[in-house]
């Protein structure tokens, strides 16, 4: 299984940008997948997630309202919709699979593949 993210860039505060992640594999709409993210000298925090079915996401408090996770199946891919970019959204981005859980975690050590990340910068 192999994850491929992109959409990342440098926008201004207030911007919008759109990550998606391509999965690899004819098992895809059996993972939770999830997005975490990863700022420079910070640990790796969970930013969203969402289960294999898509009715259910969950989000991190500092991205709820503005950030929206969402899947399409058919296309093997999961995309974060981030709306309202703040400086403090810099940092890189990774996908994430779970093929155990049928929910979407918010535990970093429970996703069982990663993409390579993806650079988001906002400036103020």
């Amino acid at each position: 299984v192999q994850l491929q993210a992109s959409g990342g860039g440098l926008v201004q505060a207030g911007d919008s940008l759109r990550l998606s992640c391509v999965v690899s594999g004819r098992t895809f709409s059996t993972y939770a997948l999830g997005w975490f993210r990863q700022a420079p000298g910070k640990e790796r925090e969970f930013v969203a997630a969402i289960n294999w079915a898509g009715g259910i996401t969950r989000y991190a408090d500092s991205v709820q309202g503005r950030f929206t996770i969402s899947r399409e199946n058919a296309e093997n891919t999961v995309y974060l919709q981030m709306n309202s970019l703040k400086p403090e959204d810099t940092a890189v981005y990774y996908c994430a699979a779970d093929r155990q859980r049928p929910y979407g975690s918010t535990v970093a050590s429970e996703y069982d593949y990663w993409g390579q990340g993806t650079q988001v910068t906002v400036s103020s």
